[in-house]
């Protein structure tokens, strides 16, 4: 448990774990279901996050918890810090602004010419890189979505040629020779932060320490690989 008061809880979710219950999954294995199960009382679902991903998870109390909560999602008042591994040599900062649009078998994609799409941007910031004698390179970026559609983090730093270490819908299948050996092989990406304004003008701010699966993975990278730049 990372935060807790009368209208919100928050966690710290695991990577493996859904938030809610998946269309072909056991109903009774999701973040939701399970805090419902322990704490005996419902609780609404705010925000996902993908399962794979690691990080701040923040659920409603109460049907009015639940709805300026919404409200602020939906007006772009809430700022959210990922932590994403990237293969790809990404210095300094940069926005991508790439609209998205649903693509076959659960995944998004960059609009085409004429195909519109939501707008969709992410500012990237480098926070260290890595680097082997052989050219490969890693990233380690903050990410600060500004809008929230499907895989949006992930597809934008697959256009931008630099997918998410171990993502399986976006990664490029030359990386794995490039990470053999690595202490984790799931997507390398973790929800660090969640900041909202209340209604009564305070702000609640969660945060979740990186996990200890990418906490080994970059402890190999420092070990393994060349610090960059």
């Amino acid at each position: 448990m990372l935060f807790e008061d009368a209208e919100v809880v928050a966690v710290d979710k695991p990577a493996g774990l859904a938030v809610i219950p998946e269309r072909s999954g056991d109903p009774a294995v999701s973040v939701r279901h399970m805090l419902e199960a322990a704490r005996g009382e419902p609780l609404w679902v705010v925000h996902r996050i993908d399962k794979d991903t690691s990080g701040v998870v923040v659920l409603a109390r109460s049907a009015a918890a639940h709805r300026w909560l919404n409200d602020a999602f939906a007006a772009r008042r809430v700022n959210k810090r990922y932590l994403a591994f990237a293969a790809g040599d990404l210095p300094g900062e940069r926005v991508v602004d790439v609209a998205l649009v649903e693509a076959r078998r659960g995944k998004a994609r960059p609009a085409g010419v004429g195909e519109g799409g939501k707008p969709s941007v992410t500012r990237f910031g480098e926070l260290h890189r890595w680097q082997r004698s052989t050219g490969e390179a890693v990233t380690l970026l903050e990410a600060r979505p500004e809008t929230g559609r499907h895989h949006q983090i992930r597809v934008h730093l697959r256009s931008l040629e630099a997918p998410i270490l171990f993502d399986p819908l976006y990664g490029k299948r030359t990386l794995r020779g490039m990470l053999e050996g690595a202490p984790c092989a799931r997507l390398a990406l973790h929800a660090a932060r969640l900041e909202v304004e209340r209604t009564d003008g305070r702000t609640l701010v969660v945060e979740a320490p990186l996990a200890a699966d990418l906490m080994a993975l970059r402890g190999w990278l420092d070990a393994s690989w060349a610090a960059a730049g």
